[in-house]
């Protein structure tokens, strides 16, 4: 259950790791796995020095803090249970980011995600995870 204020880990490598969910695209609902969310990146990664040796990982983060994003939630800490009568539970919440137009804004995913992101139309996330469950 996602909701106002929620701190999630980004599993991409978008360049954010902890972002805070600001609003909730469900309206009135909380958010589970598979919705989509607005977030604002609290922690992210060292952007590097910046200077004209600039690895590819520093210019690789596509975010910085206070950046506002759309976000997918991939895992929620609260369990659900689903149409086959499988309770399914994961140690955390986390989310991944993505453009306006749905496509993921990192390349990889690192982690586990749920199988309900098939459901709603999100296999670009599915096929870039390594595991789904």
């Amino acid at each position: 259950m996602i909701q106002l204020k929620t701190m999630l880990n980004c599993i991409d490598n978008s360049g954010a790791t902890i972002v805070e969910c600001v609003a909730n695209l469900r309206m009135k609902r909380h958010g589970k796995v598979g919705d989509r969310i607005i977030v604002v990146v609290q922690k992210s990664r060292s952007m590097g020095d910046g200077g004209p040796g600039a690895t590819s990982a520093a210019a690789a983060n596509k975010v910085r803090r206070g950046d506002i994003r759309h976000a997918i939630i991939v895992r929620t800490a609260k369990k659900y249970q689903r149409k086959d009568g499988m309770v399914v539970r994961f140690d955390d919440n986390a989310c991944a980011l993505i453009g306006k137009n749905g496509e993921p804004l990192g390349t990889r995913i690192n982690g586990v995600v749920g199988a309900e992101l098939r459901n709603k139309q999100q296999s670009k996330i599915l096929s870039l995870a390594s595991m789904h469950v």
